[in-house]
């Protein structure tokens, strides 16, 4: 069973903006509560053909991955990893949302293997919880002047 979790928030602050923040993910650790550390394998900053080492917590396990960005470009990024139990690919998007505002949509979508495909509903459903947390972070730290 395949995973694909899609949540979103409207950001009280202008595309641009919250494009240059949640696209770069040297800002990762700082909105995202599982993801511990970031480091670039290419020079920064981010462009098709970047790859990014990310060591990440979830469920109780430390997860070490490896992105590669396929899709850069106004108002969308898209990063994906084959390696691992739970191949993955990222997609952030970026649109106005009326008085100035961003609404973010975060797309999380990927075929788990072996234990990972067993538990694929319970992945899913933390998945939500965890990126509707990581979200609502984002949104605090950018309206309040991030």
């Amino acid at each position: 069973m395949g995973v694909d979790v899609v949540t979103e928030v409207v950001i009280a602050r202008p595309p641009d903006e919250v494009a240059a923040y949640a696209g770069d993910p040297s800002n990762a650790p700082e909105w995202y509560a599982n993801i511990d550390s970031v480091h670039w394998q290419t020079p920064p900053p981010v462009g098709v053909g970047s790859r990014l080492d990310f060591v990440a917590r979830f469920l109780g396990r430390t997860l070490a991955y490896t992105y590669e960005v396929v899709e850069h470009g106004p108002g969308r990024l898209v990063m994906r990893t084959a390696q691992g139990p739970f191949p993955m690919e990222t997609t952030y998007t970026w649109e106005p949302a009326g008085d100035g505002g961003t609404r973010m949509t975060l797309r999380n979508r990927g075929e788990p293997a072996g234990f990972a495909k067993v538990a694929g509903p319970v992945l899913a459903a933390a998945m939500r919880r965890a990126n509707e947390k990581d979200l609502a972070r984002l949104k605090r730290l950018l309206e309040a002047g991030r």
